[in-house]
């Protein structure tokens, strides 16, 4: 079965659209992220904060730990795929809200 997601993207506070290829594709990856994270399972929903070089993400409501290795490759990987959307400009804060449907 193939599941659907519910994604939305702010950066700087302001929120970025996307069309559904774009969604989809964000909400994969962040998934796949939080999925090789030590102590995440079955994933109903989760945000991944950046401000700065800081990482914040929440799954299902429970906040994940993270050490500075997985922050620099979460961090590097979100910048990068955010930078590049239309309307996107300098990444102060990023902010993604996935839900699995």
């Amino acid at each position: 079965m193939r599941e659907e997601y519910q994604t939305k993207l702010l950066v700087n506070n302001k929120f970025i659209e996307m069309n559904p290829f774009v969604e989809e594709f964000l909400a994969r990856v962040v998934i796949g992220i939080a999925c090789s994270l030590k102590g995440v399972d079955d994933i109903k929903n989760i945000e991944i904060k950046k401000q700065t070089k800081v990482i914040d993400i929440t799954v299902n409501g429970k906040e994940v730990p993270l050490t500075p290795f997985p922050v620099m490759i979460i961090e590097s990987t979100i910048s990068g795929m955010v930078s590049v959307l239309k309307d996107v400009g300098d990444l102060r804060s990023i902010l993604i809200q996935v839900e699995v449907k």
